[in-house]
């Protein structure tokens, strides 16, 4: 048996670039089709029906990025019920105006929120969500960050659901077959080094505070994503 590879979190070239650089912008774009293909919206989409069949209320995506992302997921949720909010958090948010329309197209009220997570999280005026979602994330911190950041979010939500990166041989082999699609240089390098940065087995399931009582779920979704479920569910609106 092969042996496992070790986490490695380095710097990926996108989180660098300005979001109006060219070159980030196309990364972007090759980002969107990635995330088709690994079909993560899909996956967390899944998750959120489970927990709230009728949708949830609120719905806060940490790292939102361009905000491409939580409209995949919001075509795949049900209309949620009037006034339902979906608050977008990044250090750079470039969420364009027709991706917001789209997401008010299905019914909700979008906010973007320029902030870093952990102010954001610790901020008393930050609400509390009936879910809170990651994509492509977590991968980024490791260690007490890691594990701090998953305390503040537990904190924040009755539901919270991540779709990271698998670690292993064969999402880093198709990793490094990203030029093969039309992915730039900036979009090849970070994919691998978020492969290295990714999750195994019940790593994030090990930081997760156990304080309360919630149910937690964790490993493989396909072969190249790793999902952690963490649900408290006598907190979730009927």
């Amino acid at each position: 048996m092969a042996a496992a590879m070790a986490r490695r979190v380095e710097p990926e070239w996108l989180d660098e670039l300005p979001a109006a650089d060219p070159r980030a912008r196309r990364s972007r774009r090759d980002l969107a089709r990635v995330n088709g293909l690994m079909g993560n919206a899909g996956i967390v989409a899944a998750e959120i029906r489970r927990a709230f069949p009728r949708g949830p209320a609120s719905i806060a995506e940490i790292g939102a990025g361009d905000g491409a992302f939580a409209l995949r997921l919001a075509k795949r949720l049900p209309r949620p019920r009037e006034g339902a909010a979906w608050v977008l958090l990044d250090r750079q948010p470039s969420v364009a105006p027709a991706t917001a329309a789209g997401l008010e197209s299905r019914g909700w009220r979008v906010r973007a929120v320029e902030s870093d997570v952990f102010a954001w999280l610790r901020d008393p005026a930050t609400p509390h969500f009936d879910a809170i979602v990651s994509n492509l994330f977590l991968h980024h911190f490791e260690g007490e960050g890691l594990a701090e950041l998953l305390a503040l979010v537990a904190g924040r939500c009755a539901l919270f659901v991540a779709c990271e990166p698998r670690r292993g041989r064969l999402p880093l082999a198709a990793s490094r077959l990203l030029g093969l699609i039309g992915c730039n240089d900036v979009t090849r390098h970070d994919a691998a080094a978020s492969v290295r940065a990714g999750f195994d087995g019940m790593e994030l399931t090990d930081l997760w505070p156990r304080a309360r009582s919630c149910t937690l779920e964790e490993g493989p979704r396909g072969p190249f994503s790793h999902g952690f479920v963490a649900w408290d569910g006598c907190a979730t609106t009927p």
